[in-house]
């Protein structure tokens, strides 16, 4: 018997069993069974849900701080200190030290009083002088050209002066921008007398500056 054949010989008997059974009804006391126990299941339906309490907040706790405890100071310790007593030997060794500094001061207070006593006294100095009546110096002459031309000016002639109170040597320091007026200044001063200047009382060479001033009247 092939294979097939046996596939569609099962499919009958499946088929004849359903219809045997629908005939001694057999499915009708399958669903006799199921019904009831469907209505039982609606009629006992869970009651509605109650809504849940909230879960109560905890009340915050505080937070403790731990308390520092208090440190005892430091108890000082003492120190022996041992007194020394100057032995007689070193205190005269001490009074012998002070009065030989105070001897050696005053020896250099009495070398170095005779070296301030014989310093010098400043030199008193004093200029030549051209202004002594005696010396009946004249003015200086007006050169008739520079009178004509107006020219005027100041000159100044740096003059060296001798012990004797004559002119050893004479230039012009400042001219007055008039050659004619600078050589009358520059002879008046060589041919002047003067009153030799003098250093501690004692008559000196010295260079002098003298004006000359030339204004027309």
């Amino acid at each position: 018997m092939s294979r097939n054949l046996r596939i569609v010989l099962a499919v009958l008997l499946l088929h004849g069993g359903a219809l045997w059974a629908l005939q001694s009804g057999l499915l009708r006391k399958v669903a006799e069974l199921v019904v009831p126990a469907v209505i039982l299941v609606e009629m006992a339906a869970p009651e509605a849900a109650q809504p849940e309490k909230p879960a109560p907040v905890p009340a915050p706790v505080a937070a403790r701080v731990p308390q520092a405890k208090p440190i005892a100071p430091p108890t000082p310790s003492t120190l022996a200190i041992q007194e020394t007593t100057p032995s007689t030997t070193e205190l005269a060794t001490v009074a012998a030290s002070a009065t030989v500094a105070t001897a050696h001061t005053a020896t250099s207070t009495q070398a170095s009083a005779p070296n301030l006593q014989a310093a010098p006294a400043p030199a008193t100095l004093v200029l030549p002088s051209s202004d002594a009546d005696y010396l009946n110096n004249p003015r200086p002459p007006y050169p008739p050209m520079s009178k004509r031309l107006r020219e005027q000016g100041k000159v100044v002639v740096r003059t060296l002066i001798g012990v004797d109170g004559t002119a050893q040597q004479a230039e012009i320091k400042q001219s007055s921008g008039y050659d004619r007026l600078d050589q009358a200044a520059l002879a008046t001063a060589l041919r002047w007398r003067y009153v030799p200047g003098k250093r501690s009382g004692v008559a000196e060479t010295m260079w002098f500056n003298l004006p000359f001033t030339f204004v027309l009247e």
